[in-house]
């Protein structure tokens, strides 16, 4: 980046939503204009890399849900403070009182903010599923 450009242009966000649907035909999309030469690979990052702080912001000012999960804690990892946990057989109990089952969630965890901040903790989906706001699992499982 160049000198005269502010703090908050050089803060790096984490890379989870690219996973998700949305984030998964960005990349598709943007591949195909680098194949095609209508973009350089710069631009492409640049892209990746807005999208990684619009989703981020947007989930932290838009998602007010919460939901509640029980089931069974299949495995758990942490690394670079980021938190992966696998539920398996898992109710999923929304603010509504509705309860969803899920055969297996993937829950990912990590800081608020930018991936290198000291906020409070939060949580993104990952996988497929839904993701965002203070608890959100990705999971495959039966409606």
């Amino acid at each position: 980046m160049s000198g005269g450009s502010s703090a908050a242009s050089q803060r790096s966000y984490y890379e989870l939503y690219r996973r998700s649907s949305i984030g998964l035909q960005l990349t598709d999309a943007l591949d195909e204009l680098i194949q095609s030469g209508h973009i350089n690979p710069v631009l492409a990052m640049k892209v990746l890399t807005q999208f990684d702080k619009s989703v981020a912001d947007a989930l932290a000012k838009s998602v007010k849900a919460k939901s509640n999960i029980k089931g069974h804690l299949h495995t758990y990892n942490s690394c670079d403070e980021v938190w992966t946990f696998i539920v398996k057989n898992a109710q999923l109990k929304l603010d509504n009182g509705d309860f969803l089952p899920v055969r297996k969630a993937k829950i990912v965890a990590c800081k608020m903010g930018d991936a290198g901040s000291a906020g409070s903790g939060g949580a993104g989906g990952s996988g497929s599923g839904s993701g965002g706001g203070g608890a959100a699992a990705g999971g495959s499982g039966s409606r």
